[in-house]
């Protein structure tokens, strides 16, 4: 079990993607359950409930399906789905995975009577149910591409405040207000770089509510600066609402934040081709105040957006089937992990990725999967990504065995990472490697080290559940205390994507990639070593 103090860390979602997802016995493994933020391996994958209707109800009874829910999947996976609707009649939802701290948004949720049905995009999942006559429970199946299909219910866990009270607690309405009363910051400037043929803008809104009212965020728009009146792309409703978190909080309808409660927004942008990014953005946000009827749009101060190249690095592997585990996605674990160290948030592996390898039957491992040797990754020598100096080692920590709570040691700011190095890329650029084996680092503090240079090998220390390369590039020599940045292989072969992807079921040729990243679950090919 990990000390409270370790798991704080693994909640705010510190490295928290290499924690094991599954349950042994009876469960068909993957290369999905090395990675924590997907929570769940083939046969449990979650499942909630997400749908509304507005017949009248007495006022001590349950009004719709806005709420709490609580269900259990495979009789050990704890499930907390909390469902509400946003002003613009829009059904948002999302499923708290207990025993594993992480959520998944729930969309495309429609209901036909007491039928109710939605979809888990991010693991390729359907829900279907049934709620009962009294909206207190839903009966139903979870299905999902190559998993037999699943009996799943859920109850109420706790009711909606009746109507009368709802009624007395909005008895004093919102007047005008005179100005939106939202503080929001940009940490970091929006960068642009290249995946999957396109170019993209990752970053963050830190918005704060200075008033003493609910401020709900319908929309939010980027426009170019420089005379542009058009948007050019815009986030409402229940896309919105997904890329809303409340760190800390529980808040089913996500884009409304309470009187003086902070959220983030995840940002992700993409474009066509880098002559449609602006050289400079403004944000026109839309929101509610209380329940003043009329909404309020402002614009923000404009923006540059940072257009250089990113770096350009080699592989840090060779071979075939990497996996791109928790790579760069706006749901993703790595995306969402801001945690804060001394005094200030970072997100210090904004496009991180975790390097798993795959057998042509999807799995990861072979045999025994208590035996880190019968996984495909480990033993894999790590090279350096680029020419640099050692600023940072680690060495000496114990392996763990995979599983989902067999970590060898306590996980602490100084142990999450496990053996790792970091090595000073130059131009203020960190290249962070970490979870290898003990004993097998062969560089030390202050070495310069060459393209290519074997830096150790893949093991499974730390926080960990399975053997697997934690790679990203941050603007210290920090695990943590640190702003991750994008870069750019200089080049590989995409095989396939998608979870559930096999190579075996690889029928196509390789589609060969120069200067971009490879998005999360993409699966590529690297170079051979010289």
């Amino acid at each position: 079990m990990l000390s409270p103090k370790a798991e704080e860390l693994d909640e705010r979602a510190g490295m928290k993607d290499v924690r094991l997802t599954r349950i042994r016995e009876g469960v068909p493994r993957g290369w999905r359950s090395a990675c924590v933020h997907t929570l769940l391996a083939a046969a449990m994958i979650i499942a909630g409930v997400s749908a509304s209707r507005a017949r009248a109800q007495q006022t001590n009874r349950p009004v719709g399906l806005e709420g709490t829910w609580d269900g259990l999947l495979g009789g050990r996976l704890h499930l907390v789905v909390t469902i509400s609707k946003t002003s613009g009649g829009e059904l948002t939802g999302q499923l708290n995975s207990v025993d594993q701290n992480a959520t998944l948004p729930i969309e495309k949720a429609s209901q036909d009577g007491n039928q109710i049905r939605f979809e888990v995009s991010r693991v390729g999942g359907v829900y279907q149910g049934t709620m009962n006559g009294d909206d207190a429970e839903i009966s139903g199946t979870w299905t999902q591409t190559g998993v037999p299909e699943q009996p799943l219910s859920f109850k109420r866990s706790a009711a909606p405040r009746p109507a009368q009270d709802r009624a007395t607690k909005a008895a004093e309405h919102t007047p005008k207000p005179l100005t939106a009363p939202l503080d929001i910051v940009i940490p970091i400037a929006p960068t642009a770089f290249k995946a999957d043929g396109k170019w993209h803008l990752v970053y963050e809104l830190h918005v704060s509510n200075l008033g003493k009212w609910d401020c709900e965020l319908t929309r939010v728009e980027l426009v170019d600066a420089n005379g542009g009146q058009k948007p050019l792309v815009s986030f409402f409703g229940g896309e919105l609402d997904g890329m809303v978190v409340h760190p800390g909080g529980d808040t089913a309808q996500k884009s409304k934040i309470g009187a003086m409660q902070f959220a983030v927004v995840y940002m992700w942008a993409t474009f066509d081709n880098l002559n449609a990014l602006p050289a400079s953005i403004t944000h026109r946000v839309n929101i509610k105040i209380g329940d003043y009827p009329e909404g309020f749009s402002f614009d923000m101060p404009a923006m540059q957006v940072d257009r250089k190249p990113v770096a350009v690095i080699g592989a840090p592997l060779t071979g075939e089937d990497w996996v791109a585990g928790n790579g760069p996605w706006n749901t993703s674990g790595h995306r969402r992990a801001l945690i804060s160290v001394n005094g200030r948030a970072y997100i210090s592996q904004r496009y991180a990725i975790d390097w798993v390898e795959l057998y042509p039957d999807g799995k990861t491992y072979q045999g025994d999967p208590a035996d880190n040797k019968n996984y495909r990754a480990y033993g894999h020598e790590i090279h350096a990504v680029a020419d640099g100096v050692v600023t940072e080692t680690k060495d000496g920590l114990p392996q763990n065995t995979p599983g989902a709570k067999s970590l060898a040691i306590p996980i602490t700011l100084e142990t999450i990472g496990g053996n790792h190095v970091i090595i000073d890329m130059g131009n203020g650029l960190y290249a962070f490697y970490a979870h290898m084996q003990p004993g097998s680092l062969r560089v030390k503090v202050g070495e310069k080290v060459k393209a290519r240079q074997v830096l150790g090998l893949l093991g499974n220390t730390g926080n960990s559940s399975e053997p697997h390369l934690h790679f990203d590039i941050c603007n210290a020599s920090s695990m943590l205390a640190c702003e991750g940045v994008p870069y750019a292989f200089a080049s590989f072969e995409m095989e396939g994507k998608g979870e559930g992807w096999k190579p075996s079921d690889s029928h196509e040729a390789a589609l060969k990639k120069e200067m971009e990243i490879p998005l999360e679950d993409e699966v590529v090919r690297f170079s051979p070593a010289p």
